[in-house]
């Protein structure tokens, strides 16, 4: 009868233990719509930011030759649509006639040049002046309107720079797109980026690269975020390194790196970001 009474009470403590409850982790599209949230409050608090920006487009032969380098400096201040940059500071050189030129004017000397009009795009039409960040939205899917087309995945929960994350993964819905495919580390407790990095999510289409010879391997972007004081996030980094590969006889290795600092607000009525949405 002892025994009888010991198995019992093992077999309701087996019972007991199954039945405890267990937080489920988070999945993935509820951290995302969580971000997503976050990331539209943002955008509006971020309005009432003005600040530096510095950005360095450098373009190279596949040798690593640099061919073109350019550093610009710009003041940013808030718009009703976005935001306005003035350039404050131009630098730069180029190579031409066996040597390099340096140059710190604007327009910069050899602008329709072939690496003048490739750096000059880069420089002025990868950062968006109808974000309040500056930086093109559609590069990365973290606002309600950039997340319909995507779809997300946890790869698990991760430390990243002293924070706890989650750490998720995303790829367009249709298959066949060529977007963007990458991945996230989103803050545990404030449910709001620290890095994301992007690739494109399929290469371009064999016929593209064998019939006009032109691709673009290694395409993507690097963003990272940071917590300001009153708890507005703010991108505060973007780079990217690829290969343009056109008609078969030109090619070039660009690096991109951008970097907003110095920020100050335009309003007082600043207030904290929930981390619930």
């Amino acid at each position: 009868m002892a025994m009888l009474h010991l198995i019992g009470i093992l077999v309701l403590a087996g019972i007991s233990v199954r039945q405890a409850p267990v937080d489920e982790p988070l999945a993935a599209a509820t951290i995302m719509a969580r971000v997503a949230v976050n990331q539209d409050r943002s955008e509006t608090l971020r309005s009432q930011y003005i600040y530096q920006q510095h950005v360095h487009v450098v373009s190279r032969k596949t040798s690593g030759k640099i061919l073109r380098e350019e550093t610009a400096d710009y003041h940013v201040v808030p718009k009703p649509t976005g935001t306005e940059r003035t350039l404050q500071k131009l630098t730069g050189c180029y190579w031409q006639g066996g040597k390099y030129v340096e140059f710190a004017s604007e327009p910069p000397p050899a602008a329709e040049s072939t690496d003048g009009e490739l750096v000059h795009s880069f420089r002025e039409d990868l950062i968006n002046d109808s974000s309040k960040d500056g930086l093109a939205s559609d590069l990365f899917p973290l606002t309600t309107d950039e997340q319909q087309t995507y779809q997300f995945r946890l790869i698990g929960e991760e430390t990243f720079e002293g924070r706890k994350t989650y750490h998720i993964g995303f790829t367009p819905k249709d298959t066949e797109d060529i977007d963007w495919a990458g991945e996230a580390f989103i803050d545990e407790d404030e449910f709001q980026p620290l890095y994301v990095f992007t690739r494109l999510s399929r290469r371009m289409p064999f016929g593209v690269r064998t019939l006009l010879g032109t691709d673009l391997p290694g395409l993507g972007f690097a963003v990272r975020y940071r917590r300001q004081e009153d708890g507005v996030w703010f991108p505060t980094s973007l780079s990217s390194e690829f290969r343009i590969h056109v008609l078969f006889f030109f090619s070039r290795n660009m690096s991109i790196s951008m970097e907003n600092k110095a920020f100050e607000h335009t309003h007082v009525e600043s207030r904290i970001v929930g981390s619930q949405p």
